[in-house]
């Protein structure tokens, strides 16, 4: 993965995370956060893992960040772009679609 392309990751990453890491540490710790989401075999959702991944990656230096991160951040960006595509009509303050986003580091009320 050369320079070019992880400094445009970067960017749809950081665009799109509008969550703080002290932001969605609190959120993680919720229930709300915690059942939102699918879960595999009754354990963690993968949004919320993935949320604990993104905590990670906000607070590491961009000189540290390993193709692997960048491979997250990338995921993350096209997770957020198709479930923003699919935003319920009304009002989603108290929705799970909300909630599932707030897992990948994305309010969409803000």
């Amino acid at each position: 993965m050369d320079g070019e392309e992880r400094k445009k990751i970067r960017a749809g990453f950081h665009e799109l995370v509008n969550m703080t890491p002290a932001e969605l540490e609190k959120w993680l710790a919720s229930d709300r956060s915690r059942d939102a989401g699918q879960h595999k075999d009754g354990g963690e959702s993968t949004g919320h893992a993935s949320g604990r991944r993104i905590v990670g990656i906000l607070r590491t230096k961009t000189g540290d960040l390993s193709d692997d991160d960048y491979r997250h951040m990338r995921e993350v960006v096209g997770y957020i772009h198709r479930h923003l595509a699919q935003r319920p009509s009304g009002d989603v303050q108290d929705t799970r679609w909300r909630y599932s986003l707030m897992n990948w580091g994305h309010d969409p009320s803000v």
